[in-house]
């Protein structure tokens, strides 16, 4: 599920941001491209709910790189208001989800990005664990024998 929801966020922010921007989701030894967006999820919940369901938290971080060292408050600002309208909903998969609890936050002239995806998820069992049907043979002592 967290790397749907990353593929999700990346697609969002490809869509606001075209492909000028690269994304990356490990970390980057060398080679690193300005200006760029990190994603990754930090301390993942998830909690049973009601019998297979879970509630499970996503909270997401997206850092951004800035290319102008100059302005770089000026650019993370500008790069936040656009997070906040491209990462208010997401798809992932066929489904929609929407983003809460957004907030930003520019430290050592990098932008940090957090936005929750919380959602329900529903446990599938097995067909193959399942039984469908137990046949015993039982013999019964009686009176007659």
């Amino acid at each position: 599920m967290i790397n749907s929801i990353i593929e999700g966020i990346s697609i969002a922010i490809n869509t606001e941001f075209e492909d000028g921007y690269a994304i990356y989701t490990e970390s980057i030894e060398q080679g690193l491209k300005e200006p760029c967006f990190f994603i990754s999820c930090l301390n993942p919940t998830s909690k049973v709910f009601l019998g297979e369901r879970y509630f499970r938290t996503n909270q997401m971080c997206i850092q951004y790189i800035p290319t102008n060292k100059s302005v770089e408050k000026e650019e993370c600002n500008a790069v936040t208001e656009r997070l906040f309208n491209c990462l208010e909903y997401i798809t992932v998969g066929e489904d929609l989800i929407r983003g809460s609890k957004m907030n930003a936050e520019i430290v050592d002239g990098i932008l940090n990005f957090f936005v929750n995806y919380d959602l329900f998820t529903l446990r599938l069992r097995n067909k193959e664990d399942a039984m469908d049907e137990v046949l015993r043979n039982v013999a019964v002592k009686g009176q007659g024998e």
